[in-house]
């Protein structure tokens, strides 16, 4: 079993910024990916950004040019800068991994920009 711990969410106004870390914790043997969804009220989830073995990265066309994923391999961390935040980023940011091709979600943390 893998655990994830998103942490990083909050309130800010539209234009400003936030950083999101997400740490996996567990049986780790072999992470293939980790990434971001993100959830708003009354619409289904939706990818991020995610980054994979070789660091190949797979942006949301939403939110490229304004959000940057990265990874500390041996932390087990992935985090996920978000400048520029515009109103329509609020959501529930969740975090995943994929670990010897198993998937696992974390609880997310509340993203909220006012305008």
């Amino acid at each position: 079993q893998v655990q994830l711990l998103e942490s990083g969410g909050g309130l800010v106004q539209a234009g400003g910024s936030l950083n999101l870390s997400c740490v996996a914790s567990g049986n780790i043997i072999d992470i293939d990916a980790m990434g971001w969804y993100r959830q708003a009220p009354g619409k289904s989830r939706e990818s991020v950004a995610t980054i994979a073995r070789g660091d190949v990265i797979i942006y949301a066309d939403s939110v490229k040019g304004r959000f940057t994923i990265s990874r500390d391999i041996a932390k087990h961390t992935v985090y996920l800068q978000m400048d520029n935040l515009k109103p329509e980023d609020t959501a529930v940011y969740i975090c995943m991994t994929v670990e010897r091709l198993q998937g696992y979600w974390g609880q997310g943390t509340q993203v909220t920009v006012s305008s």
